[in-house]
């Protein structure tokens, strides 16, 4: 089932249930990924990142201020944004994924970073965010 149609029953049934929270950042990520559907981008699990990482950074800054209560609320909708993410891969998969990528290009060193990416990245498919491929790739073409 699509992203947006799961939102969709997940927000009908969180506002049965009394949920103003749920309900509150359901929609917002609902609005989100219907946004970016209609400027062109397909990639639900792209879009639903990018909205975890807007909350982790919020409750950071938050945090910073002193305003605790406002950064546990928006670990919370982290959280729940979390539950529509395709599950993350183990450590150990994601170099078994790397690894096949620096031999099927042939890279022999940091140089070749950019191509190894680039086919890590089209194998990994929304499973594992591009800071943690990169560093597992850095790992194996330095060693």
């Amino acid at each position: 089932m699509p992203v947006i149609q799961q939102l969709k029953e997940d927000i009908a049934a969180a506002m049965k249930a009394g949920e103003r929270e749920r309900v509150a950042t359901l929609r917002l990520v609902l609005s989100e990924l219907q946004k970016a559907e209609k400027d062109g981008e397909t990639d639900e699990v792209a879009v639903l990142r990018r909205e975890r990482k807007r909350r982790y950074e919020a409750a950071a800054a938050y945090r910073e201020a002193g305003r605790d209560e406002l950064a546990l609320a928006e670990e919370a909708e982290a959280e729940l944004i979390e539950g529509y993410l395709p599950a993350e891969l183990s450590e150990a998969e994601l170099a078994e994924i790397v690894s096949g990528a620096v031999s099927e290009t042939g890279a022999d060193g940091p140089a070749d970073m950019g191509a190894v990416m680039k086919a890590a990245m089209a194998r990994v498919d929304g499973r594992a965010d591009g800071a943690r491929v990169s560093a597992v790739a850095r790992e194996i073409l330095a060693g």
